[in-house]
């Protein structure tokens, strides 16, 4: 198993240092809270390939050719998923700070992705996600609709057999005690460009996109601090461990071909 994890930092370029004008609370709405809390599963998996730079800054589940002005939400954005600036007036990346931006940050995480691909023998990589429960209007799913508890891409059926996410999705109900009509295949997200790049070429891969009302509850999250209860934390990872554990002793008891 290869874990991905492209929206899980924090952290701002310094290479942006004076340009910035996004705020603590614009910047957290635009990422993907906390996942590498819940993902990131170490030395237990074969591998986990993530950042520490905000997908608000250097988005690495875009294509290279994905910029503004064409797509405000592409690689380099000016705007966050809420349409809240992120430079300040007139102080844009320009075409030589991008440049820049993509070879400090984009290219090494997709040449880490391709090497690990080339180097491990897997069955599986998941490209690990959380969005919010109600789609922001940027969204394929805009105009606030409401969101599942999980949704898993493959493209339909490109990127990994639909046998296999349909065995993850069963394995995700079981481990974290929830009903299978919570999870959605292939609705709202069709699978991303690090899915659609990689999948089946040679390995399968699946998009996981986990709701974040799972740990962003008034239960274990504080808006105005931006905190959250570690424990919460814990135990969603120790589900999504228990959830590989299922999904492989599934696939070695049933003989079932990933790709």
């Amino acid at each position: 198993m290869l874990l991905s994890i492209p929206h899980g930092g924090t952290q701002r370029p310094p290479e942006l240092d004076n340009l910035l004008s996004i705020t603590d609370a614009d910047l957290f709405d635009d990422s993907d809270p906390f996942v590498i809390e819940i993902y990131d599963l170490g030395e237990k998996v074969e591998s986990v390939v993530k950042t520490n730079i905000a997908r608000a800054f250097v988005d690495l589940n875009r294509s290279l050719k994905d910029l503004p002005p064409q797509n405000p939400d592409g690689l380099i954005k000016n705007s966050t998923c809420y349409q809240k600036p992120i430079y300040k007036k007139g102080r844009e990346p320009d075409e030589s700070l991008r440049k820049v931006l993509i070879e400090m940050y984009y290219k090494p995480y997709h040449r880490s992705i391709q090497k690990k691909i080339h180097e491990l023998d897997l069955q599986l990589c998941l490209d690990c996600h959380s969005m919010a429960p109600v789609a922001p209007n940027i969204s394929p799913d805009g105009r606030e609709k409401k969101r599942p508890l999980f949704c898993l891409s493959n493209q339909d059926g490109k990127t990994s057999t639909n046998q296999m996410i349909e065995l993850l999705a069963s394995c995700i109900s079981e481990s974290f005690d929830i009903e299978k009509s919570k999870i959605s295949l292939n609705d709202p997200f069709h699978g991303g460009y690090i899915t659609r790049t990689y999948g089946n070429n040679p390995y399968p891969w699946i998009q996981v996109e986990m709701n974040r009302d799972l740990y962003l509850g008034e239960s274990w999250f504080d808006r105005n601090s931006l905190s959250i209860d570690s424990s919460r934390l814990r135990q969603l990872n120790m589900q999504f461990e228990n959830c590989l554990n299922l999904l492989f002793s599934k696939i070695n008891r049933t003989g079932i071909e990933s790709q």
